[in-house]
């Protein structure tokens, strides 16, 4: 994949859907499982719902207006009045390598200046660890700003931050 082609996700693609599905599914411990209703909720909340190529890779993020409750989308909301959060960008095995987060990141960072959003949170596990993810995000310029144990879901989080401004 030399150009990288990144699109809105359509919800009326059933096939991409049914891809993005599985892929995301492949990566249930670093993210969460999702039923197709789950995912077609979260695509239908998103401030961006994009992906690289049919389904090599995705991102979903929500800004601060955002139908979405989730516990670390509500820790970037309690302390930022306007923001735009990360919730899951998946990369298939096959296609790790070939900058499609970089990409998807890039074309976020776009889409955030348009609308005039500055500061881009995440989180990233470090129990389980995700050490390429740590890595990753630090290239982009990420800086930590807190912590969580989310006992419910056996995993500890690093909570981070980037200011495009």
């Amino acid at each position: 994949m030399n150009a990288v082609d990144i699109r809105d996700i359509d919800p009326l693609d059933v096939a991409a859907e049914a891809a993005l599905v599985a892929l995301n599914n492949a990566h249930a411990e670093e993210t969460s499982f999702l039923e197709t209703a789950d995912w077609r909720a979260l695509v239908a909340a998103a401030y961006a719902a994009r992906r690289a190529g049919d389904a090599a890779a995705l991102l979903l993020a929500f800004d601060e207006t955002a139908a979405y409750d989730g516990v670390n989308y509500r820790w970037f909301r309690e302390r930022n009045e306007k923001f735009v959060y990360v919730d899951r960008v998946i990369v298939g095995a096959r296609h790790r390598g070939a900058g499609l987060a970089r990409a998807l990141y890039e074309d976020l960072f776009q889409r955030m200046r348009a609308s005039r959003h500055s500061v881009l949170g995440c989180e990233v596990n470090v129990a389980p660890p995700n050490p390429g993810s740590e890595a990753f995000h630090a290239k982009l310029g990420f800086r930590e700003v807190g912590r969580a144990d989310l006992e419910d879901r056996g995993k500890r989080v690093v909570y981070l931050l980037k200011d495009l401004a």
